[in-house]
Order: C-alpha cells, then sequence, then structure tokens
C-alpha cells in the first residue's frame, strides 16, 4: 500500500539531507556553538513552554515521538524528568546519545510502537504527528503506552476555526475544480512523501470520548516563523530581522485572540487519567482551555 511508501521515504530523508555522519555531526557542533537567544531557539521555547504544567513533578518518563535529532528529549531530561527519544531513522538519535544530548533511543513506528501498556508517564509527539500516513493509529498507540497523558503539537486545520471557509467548502461541494481554485492547500503534501495532516480540537475531543476518556485539554500558538538560516539570527548580530519576526508575530497573536485569524498551532492534552488540582490550575494558569467530557450514561 501506498503508506508504506511514506515509511521508506521517511526513513531515507534525513540520509538524503545528511548523507554522512560528518554531516550530522556538524548539525550538533553548529547548534552548540550557537547563541542561546537565536531566534530559532525563541521558536522553539514557544513549543516547549506549553510542557511546564506537565514537568514540575520530577522524574517522570517521557517518550518523545517522532523526535528526529533528539532536542525534544533533551529540553525534557534538562527539567529533570526521564525521556526515551524515538524515530523512524536513529542515525541522528545515536549521535545525540554520544554526543550526551539525550540518555537513550530507539527506532520506533509511531503507528506501532513496541512498548507494553502503560509504558511511560507521558507521551510527546511535536511537529510529527501530520507526517504520519495512518495518523490515528498513532495517536491510539501512543495512548496505549501512556499512563497519564498524550502531548500533540501540530498544524492546525483552519477550516474548524474559520466559519466562511468552511461555508465555502459546503457551497462548492458539488463544484470541487473550482473550489480547489480558490483553496489551493485543501490537500497539501510534502516532498518527504506525506499528506500533511492537520487536527482540530474537534476530534480529539471525540476520540476521547469514544475512549471513555475524561478530559482534553487545548492551547494554540504560533511559533511557525521558521526559514532555513534562522538559528544565525540572534538579538546580538541581526537584531533588526529578530524584532521583525517577534513584530509578525505579536500582530498574528493580537488577531488570533481577537479572532480575526485561527492561530498556527495547536498543543492538544488528552489524558487518560484526570490530573490533580495543582497540574489543573497549571494548565488554566499556562493558558489551556480545560473540556471535560461527561461520562457516558449508558455504561456507568
Amino acid at each position: 500500500m501506498s503508506y508504506r511508501n511514506s515509511y521508506n521515504r521517511h526513513n531515507e530523508w534525513y540520509d538524503k539531507q545528511f548523507p554522512s555522519e560528518d554531516s550530522k555531526i556538524e548539525v550538533y557542533q553548529r547548534r552548540r556553538n550557537i547563541e542561546k537567544n537565536s531566534l530559532a531557539n525563541w521558536l522553539q521555547d514557544i513549543f516547549f513552554e506549553c510542557l511546564s504544567p506537565l514537568l514540575h513533578k520530577k522524574d517522570k518518563e517521557w517518550l518523545t515521538v517522532g523526535d528526529a535529532y533528539g532536542f525534544d528529549a533533551e529540553y525534557i531530561l534538562n527539567s529533570k524528568n526521564q525521556a526515551l527519544a524515538t524515530d523512524l531513522n536513529t542515525k541522528f538519535l545515536n549521535i545525540a546519545q554520544r554526543e550526551g544530548i539525550i540518555s537513550e533511543c530507539k527506532a520506533e513506528n509511531a503507528e506501532q510502537l513496541s512498548f507494553a501498556d502503560n509504558s511511560f508517564d507521558y507521551v510527546l509527539c511535536k511537529e510529527s504527528y501530520h507526517h504520519f500516513p495512518r495518523p490515528y493509529t498513532a495517536v491510539y498507540e501512543m495512548l496505549r503506552v501512556a499512563q497519564s497523558a498524550v502531548v500533540i503539537m501540530e498544524p492546525q486545520d483552519p477550516v474548524s476555526k474559520m466559519p466562511f471557509l468552511l461555508f465555502l467548502s459546503n457551497l462548492l461541494a458539488t463544484y470541487p475544480n473550482s473550489l480547489r481554485k480558490i483553496w489551493k492547500n485543501q490537500f497539501s503534501y510534502e516532498p518527504v512523501g506525506n499528506f500533511v495532516y492537520k487536527v482540530s480540537e474537534r476530534e480529539f475531543e471525540k476520540l476521547a470520548a469514544g475512549l471513555g476518556l475524561r478530559l482534553v485539554a487545548f492551547k494554540t500558538i504560533n511559533p511557525s516563523f521558521w526559514f532555513k538560516g534562522a538559528e544565525y539570527v540572534s538579538m546580538k548580530n541581526k537584531k533588526k530581522l529578530f524584532l521583525h519576526i517577534k513584530l509578525k508575530k505579536t500582530i498574528l497573536d493580537f488577531l488570533v485572540k481577537i479572532k480575526f485569524l485561527p492561530a498556527q498551532t495547536l498543543v492538544s492534552i488528552i489524558f487518560k487519567i484526570v490530573p490533580d488540582n495543582d497540574t489543573i490550575n497549571s494548565l488554566k494558569k499556562n493558558g489551556y482551555r480545560l473540556v471535560y467530557i461527561p461520562k457516558n450514561p449508558y455504561l456507568t
């Protein structure tokens, strides 16, 4: 089936971009020599700050899925929690482990994880879910191996937040060619070979309700201003460019706040068990919207 070709393309992708071991090592060396206040690090921190409500309790076991370079696991490890980094291809991760960036790694397909049920406290899937050819299979697998919650950070489906686009889609449904002329990225694909699967709050609410789970939490962020070379942009050497990107983000944040535009990224936490009050309060302070799902009255 075609989705198997997607696995193969993803498995080979980083080797094509960085064919030698030296070129892979250079990625980590370059990152080590870059200032902490680079634009790339600032954008990554927007993602990672969303984890703070779950990282305040130490020594929890985390699994990172699709963590190609190990940077997600590195952040969790720096918070005094444990993390196992996984990806289809571990050639980068093996170097990251050797360089002391991560503590351990393993080759894993997110849609067929090899771990036993409830093996980890938390599972993090950051900017990888949209690559999966069978994303629902992956989220069920991540929920299976998680004991407390699964965190998914992905591009948000704009249709779910833009009624006009939904109206237009329904209006032109019988004229698909016309719709595609207007909505050019209705079906978007990446060079690596995958369909870009964007997520919505509603689909995770329904998924949780179907499994009898009681709580999901959502937060929207705007971190998608990365470009090639962003790691070299800092307040020190390219202050004007850095400030320009910050201004663009500030404007977008405002437009999202007044609901004129949808946010770029949706952070979703699917809880298998309802957390304690400290975590609930921390989620609220961090800007999460909590959705409590009622019990199924026919199964109580």
